[in-house]
């Protein structure tokens, strides 16, 4: 099916432009969203008639969509998981979740706005993008973490399993040192 696409899509075109899609995305995704129109000779003339309306909508909306990105560039949401001590999650941290985090620390994000590369199903701070607009997108940091005492270590750079390795090489080393206290104390008693 052909279509008029009414502002930019992702991987798909421009603003004005007449592109082929499947009708599915068509009929389910971009005519109901508003982002498209069929390719009829009245749709375009239609769309020739509003292109300045859209631009202008398409240009304030980016503005405001810059100004929330400048607010929320470089901001960590910490989120709170139960996980196993190697630091893997019961289960996996969504959009959902992350937009949920978000809102509460006073950002308006939608899950649809988040994007994962990956699933998140591990301890640490990982990197996603937020698309606020077709064209603006920023990096937040969730911060995954059992508790928020362990979520404020993490933020200062250290990881659960260097807060692990840590603690084992302090306990190496006092077993290490009982056993030279007591192999010394032998050597006095014989």
């Amino acid at each position: 099916m052909q279509v008029i696409l009414l502002e930019r899509v992702a991987k798909l075109g421009q603003m004005g432009e007449v592109v082929n899609v499947r009708d599915g995305y068509a009929r389910n995704f971009l005519l109901p969203q508003g982002k498209a129109l069929r390719a009829t000779e009245a749709s375009r003339k239609v769309f020739e008639a509003r292109k300045t309306q859209l631009e202008a909508r398409n240009l304030e909306t980016r503005r405001e969509a810059e100004a929330a990105a400048a607010r929320l560039d470089g901001q960590a949401f910490v989120i709170i998981r139960s996980a196993s001590d190697t630091g893997a999650l019961y289960g996996s941290v969504t959009t959902r979740d992350a937009a949920d985090a978000a809102t509460a620390s006073g950002f308006a994000l939608a899950r649809g706005q988040i994007v994962l590369d990956r699933p998140i199903k591990e301890l640490g701070l990982h990197v996603v993008s937020v698309v606020l607009h077709p064209e603006v997108s920023v990096p937040i940091t969730l911060n995954v973490a059992r508790s928020a005492d362990e979520a404020a270590l993490q933020a200062t750079g250290k990881s659960i399993q260097d807060l692990a390795a840590e603690a084992e090489a302090a306990a190496d080393q006092e077993v290490a040192q009982l056993l030279d206290q007591i192999g010394t104390a032998a050597g006095e008693n014989a």
